[in-house]
């Protein structure tokens, strides 16, 4: 079982930045793909990023290309999100997940283990 906590979110201007992170537990990080989403209110959760177990490989979605950044340490059981150039209609709880699987890394499915969400809230 893997415990999953985000932390780093917060309230900041557009065209600001912040740095999410994941602190992993209970379970051995390396063997786990990670991945980011987010939840807008009334929106489905969306795909942001993913990174494959080594960090060898990242996804990203088109929203956020260019502009957010995953990485992990898994000697830190952490994996992030930088998050730059900031946009009002990035607004939303931020998740942090993490799969077995390493396929279909860009699919919300895929994913077993959640957080429990981190509020970033960007103005405009």
């Amino acid at each position: 079982q893997v415990q999953l906590v985000e932390s780093g979110g917060g309230l900041v201007q557009a065209e600001g930045s912040l740095r999410l992170s994941c602190a992993a537990s209970g379970g051995t990080f390396s063997g786990y793909a990670m991945g980011w989403f987010r939840q807008a209110p009334r929106k489905e959760r969306e795909f942001l990023a993913a990174i494959t177990r080594g960090g060898e490989r990242t996804y990203y979605s088109d929203s956020v290309k260019g502009r957010f950044t995953i990485s992990r340490d898994n000697s830190k059981n952490t994996v992030y999100l930088q998050m730059n150039s900031l946009k009002p209609e990035d607004t939303a709880v931020y998740y942090c997940a993490a799969t077995e699987a390493m396929l279909w890394l860009t699919s919300r499915s895929v994913y077993r283990y959640w957080g429990q969400g981190n509020q970033v809230t960007v103005s405009s």
